[in-house]
């Protein structure tokens, strides 16, 4: 199969425009006679099927939380950009554009990112409308600060609570949509399956988790939004109930995975406590804005507490090395600097996996007022966990698995490889090349939600004729049939050990060989031993309980059983790309300063894996990435 993006052609700001008005359309009289499925409901799924649902559309939306509003997007806490200029300081849609690109290493598709860079201006306009409480300035208008990776001020912000404040946004919009009966809403609903008819996206089978009921919706087309998969390491700073199972469930029906390697790690996380710690805390990237990362210069400081090491003995090492961004370095940058001072001997804190993010110039340049106005709920955040005072103190963090650039393929129309399927949000692979750049990530979920897939949803639909699929057609029931099985295979087996015990091993596993650096040798060790553990997973796992009822631990099984093929293809997309690039960082491939070495001549592509059956090798499909509009440079932040 030939991957084909369907990129517009001609002048690269005009490609959006122009793809929109070839758009086939369908008649508003006509749109009510298409259903549409959309997995998920936080900001990409819960603002597309608000916007669809006002077009006229009937929508199904489906998440497994009790509320929209628990939707993982509420983590999001530092901001979302948009090229506004509102600052005066050179900013500008391509700007936003060519940052985004080189932020992710040059691994996106350009045609994409300028859209994004495009539709940011009109994301702000209607989460203001939404009544959006974004900070201002003393004059009224909105206030901006900065994030990793640009040297301009485009983050627009609530506080430390962005992404719970857009939800909100989204899910009144929803709300309203609900009411007017547009949009059914699915609670404690999980998608298991993937409905494919006539090599066609037709719906999905889902659980009803308090009362392990098994339903089949069957629709036109199905929107998937239901985030990415960073659980796969067990300790990460997503929500616990963050899975990829709906997305591997349409990989394994056809759809392209891309650039599964392509995990981002987190700068600014709270380090691990301890052995039995089942997830980690963000604290927003918004903070390197005014907070100082350092490390003791010496190896003998690294016991004493931070207030006793006299300045001359601190190492600000990302102002050091990167002294034209300093301390907004892109993520994967200020990480893998973490990890290097760490493993030289000088990191902090009882594991000496820890470096300080402090405040105290902050605080005495701007006052403790303003340092509390931008930032009060993430500092009492961190002072209930860790029982600290970061006004007196200084934080301690670390990198952590926090967001990934891989997903499942689309092309420009956020269509899959399989027809009528539409990915978006953090599920697909779009936008953010091998890097995503801090307070992206809303931005381009209210972009695919709001602007892009309701124009290419419609375009879709306008070529397919309404409904036709009876839920008593063979095919479904099959589906049906093959959901209920596999729930009984999990509760069957009766072993010795939990779906926990997997997950924190195979996590760690992961961890360790695809995690935040990668090698040859590490990466086949993980080849080796991934079967393994699948093996004894299926052979000695025990789930309590029954699926007649609330039954997390059944809901546990399902997902580690995908985490271990993901995490199996994770490690064989590492192992193929040679080369280092963003978050993809190969140890045999660094310049002599310990950067990401690229190979564009080898590997200027998307990597997108077929499945084709259990037990069988992924093919591997190539998309070439053609640069016309930016040169392609190894990055510098100095």
């Amino acid at each position: 199969m030939t991957l084909q993006s369907h990129c517009p052609t001609g002048p690269l700001e005009k490609r959006w425009e122009k793809h929109r008005f070839d758009m086939k359309l369908v008649n508003p009289a006509n749109k009510r006679k298409y259903q549409v499925i959309v997995v998920g409901s936080g900001l990409a799924g819960g603002s597309a099927a608000a916007t669809l649902g006002e077009l006229g559309y009937r929508v199904d939306c489906f998440c497994y939380q009790d509320s929209s509003r628990r939707a993982h997007s509420i983590a999001a806490q530092g901001g979302i950009n948009a090229a506004k200029n509102y600052q005066n300081d050179g900013d500008s849609v391509f700007r936003l554009f060519y940052d985004t690109v080189k932020g992710g290493d040059f691994r996106a598709r350009e045609s994409n990112v300028h859209r994004l860079a495009e539709v940011s201006l009109n994301i702000i306009d209607q989460a203001v409308a939404q009544g959006v409480p974004f900070a201002r300035e003393y004059g009224g208008l909105l206030a901006n600060r900065s994030f990793g990776g640009a040297q301009v001020s485009r983050t627009f912000y609530a506080r430390g609570q962005t992404g719970q404040q857009l939800l909100i946004g989204a899910y009144h919009a929803l709300s309203r949509q609900i009411a007017s009966g547009t949009v059914t809403m699915h609670h404690r609903s999980e998608m298991l399956d993937l409905l494919v008819v006539d090599g066609r996206a037709r719906g999905i089978v889902t659980r009803v988790l308090v009362t392990g009921e098994f339903r089949v919706q069957v629709a036109d087309c199905v929107v998937l939004a239901s985030g990415g998969y960073g659980n796969v390491y067990y300790l990460s700073t997503n929500a616990k109930g963050c899975n990829a199972s709906a997305a591997w469930r349409a990989h394994r029906h056809g759809a392209f995975f891309a650039n599964p390697c392509y995990t981002q790690i987190h700068p600014t996380c709270i380090p691990v406590k301890g052995e039995y710690q089942s997830k980690l805390t963000l604290m927003s990237e918004s903070l390197r804005n005014d907070g100082r990362v350092w490390v003791p210069k010496h190896q003998d400081d690294c016991e004493r507490p931070a207030q006793e090491i006299a300045e001359n003995d601190r190492d600000y090492y990302l102002e050091r090395r990167y002294p034209a961004f300093g301390n907004l370095v892109p993520r994967d940058i200020a990480s893998r600097a973490a990890k290097q001072v760490c493993d030289e001997g000088r990191g902090i804190g009882p594991t000496g996996l820890g470096v300080y993010l402090d405040f105290a110039e902050a605080i005495e340049r701007l006052g403790r007022p303003v340092v509390a106005e931008r930032y009060g709920n993430l500092f009492d955040m961190y002072a209930h966990i860790t029982d600290d005072d970061p006004y007196k103190v200084p934080m301690r963090i670390y990198p952590a698995s926090h967001y990934t650039m891989g997903g499942l393929w689309v092309d420009y129309n956020l269509m899959s490889t399989l027809p009528g399927l539409f990915v978006i949000g953090e599920a697909n692979f779009s936008d953010h090349g091998s890097n995503r750049l801090g307070a992206s990530a809303l931005m381009q979920g209210l972009a695919d939600g709001y602007f892009i897939v309701p124009y290419t949803v419609g375009n879709y639909l306008a070529q397919v004729a309404p409904g036709g699929l009876r839920k008593d057609h063979d095919q479904v029931k099959a589906a049906r049939k093959a959901v209920k099985a596999r729930i009984k295979t999990l509760l069957d087996i009766g072993g010795d050990r939990s779906p926990d015990s997997f997950h924190r091993e195979l996590g760690l596993l992961t961890w360790e060989h695809c995690g935040m650096s990668r090698s040859r040798g590490g990466l086949e060790r993980a080849l080796e031993k991934i079967p393994e553990l699948r093996a004894e997973f299926w052979e000695n796992l025990r789930v309590v309980g029954s699926g007649e009822q609330l039954n997390q631990e059944l809901e546990k099984a399902g997902r580690v059983a995908d985490f271990f093929d993901l995490s199996e293809l994770m490690c064989r997309d590492a192992l193929h790309r040679t080369e280092s690039c963003g978050g993809h960082f190969r140890e045999e491939s660094a310049t002599e300063e310990g950067e990401a070495l690229r190979d564009d001549e080898n590997f200027c592509y998307v990597a997108a894996w077929e499945f084709n059956g259990e037990g069988e090798a992924p093919t591997l499909h190539k998309e070439a990435l053609d640069y016309d509009y930016v040169k392609l440079t190894q990055r510098s932040y100095k």
